[in-house]
């Protein structure tokens, strides 16, 4: 398959830093917050946004976030579906992505399966990824029927991941869960970058400057947050946390 615009922009970003992407979930964000967030994002050195979330959001409420965001900022918008319904035509890409450690095969291929035409009509560009949640996993672990991952059994994440890579998937995404007390520990992230050559997201309880730095530094190319930005309570205190991740991210070189 024949690696997109977005795909391009991420591999040709990552050659030279490491990246951070804010997520923006339409149940928590309305389209005026997003729009606001996203323009915030950007000026502050955000490098995509991606847009989703466990429990799905769909239809007019995700279009009108998707629209909003991409009125007030140049960033890439990148969906982040919770289920087949999570898709809007007025996105960039979105992350197809396979939940492997999910009990429930709809969540490994029948959501994908449901998905797969809409994806086309629509023109969005898919960028395949290995999506694996790890202790304790949060909603989007309960959601997903996963068997979420013990934290300190390291290797059973990086088997999965290497499986993923060789299942054809071109990114691998570790998710502690959103809101989750702390994020995927350092040395499962190191264990697992060390047997991949596809690039590695992290996610989940990433909430500082010390997170994002210790995450980067364990070895994952792109930090994602979400909760942390949304849930701050106002757009200075918003801004101001933004501006400490994205500093820990971008003081680790590749």
């Amino acid at each position: 398959m024949k690696i997109g615009k977005v795909e391009s922009y991420i591999h040709e970003k990552l050659e030279k830093e490491k990246l951070h992407f804010v997520l923006l979930d339409p149940d928590d964000v309305s389209p005026e917050l997003a729009s606001k967030l996203a323009k915030m994002s950007e000026e502050l050195g955000v490098d995509a946004i991606m847009i989703g979330g466990s429990t799905g959001a769909e239809g007019e409420v995700l279009d009108n976030v998707v629209k909003a965001i991409k009125e007030s900022s140049n960033l890439p918008t990148i969906l982040f579906p919770g289920s087949h319904g999570g898709l809007s035509k007025y996105a960039d890409a979105l992350f197809f992505m396979s939940l492997l450690n999910s009990t429930n095969p709809f969540f490994i291929t029948g959501s994908q399966a449901l998905g797969a035409f809409k994806v086309k009509m629509y023109g969005l560009e898919p960028i395949p990824m290995a999506y694996l949640i790890i202790e304790p996993g949060e909603t989007v672990g309960w959601v997903g029927d996963a068997k979420p991952i013990p934290r300190h059994k390291p290797k059973i994440a990086a088997a999965y991941a290497l499986a993923g890579q060789y299942l054809g998937m071109r990114l691998v995404y570790l998710e502690a869960g959103s809101g989750a007390p702390s994020h995927v520990p350092n040395e499962m992230v190191k264990i697992v970058k060390s047997v991949l050559d596809v690039p590695l997201i992290v996610g989940g309880g990433i909430r500082s400057y010390e997170d994002a730095k210790e995450v980067a530094i364990a070895g994952a190319d792109i930090i994602v947050t979400g909760t942390a930005i949304e849930k701050a309570g106002s757009l200075e205190e918003a801004e101001k946390r933004l501006r400490s991740i994205i500093k820990g991210v971008k003081e680790v070189k590749p």
